[in-house]
């Protein structure tokens, strides 16, 4: 899988991403629906990374910078026919070493507490993240969790 830095024009993308917004505000209410919408990924602090085989779009996924040495993860998501293949193993594994080649200490991230999320929640539990308190501008939610993890060294791929 090739993994890119992505500007968000291609159609292969924002459908993928009005996908995961879609099932976003159907499995959590709407005020704690935090995914970005195409406009709002393409904001400075942001970089977004697309995987691909081919001409075939694999998955997203995007870092938002919070401070010089903390990130957010948003909007991971796993194209429909390539679930369950390492995608989203392959393209956490690349974002994570690319923000350590960048000096980024810590990465965090919220997602939902429902079963949907499941799969997400042990995919970041296998690698290292732990639930901690809101951080930035979240606040607490019954239908959010929030995860964190240090980063210190480079992260090889994980069986999934």
């Amino acid at each position: 899988m090739e993994i890119k830095i992505d500007d968000l024009s291609g159609g292969e993308v924002i459908k993928l991403l009005e996908e995961h917004l879609a099932d976003m505000h159907a499995t959590s209410p709407s005020e704690s629906v935090h995914a970005l919408d195409v406009d709002a990924l393409k904001s400075s602090d942001i970089t977004f990374f697309s995987g691909w085989v081919g001409e075939e779009l694999q998955g997203c996924l995007a870092v938002k910078q919070l401070t010089p040495a903390h990130i957010e993860l948003k909007s991971m998501r796993t194209s429909t026919s390539s679930r369950k293949s390492g995608v989203a193993t392959n393209l956490l594994t690349h974002v994570l070493n690319s923000a350590i080649d960048n000096g980024f200490k810590q990465v965090s991230l919220e997602t939902g507490t429902q079963e949907f999320f499941q799969p997400a929640r042990s995919l970041y539990e296998k690698f290292g993240f732990t639930y901690c308190e809101p951080f930035a501008d979240y606040e607490v939610d019954p239908h959010s969790y929030f995860m964190t993890r240090e980063l210190v060294r480079k992260i090889r791929i994980i069986n999934v």
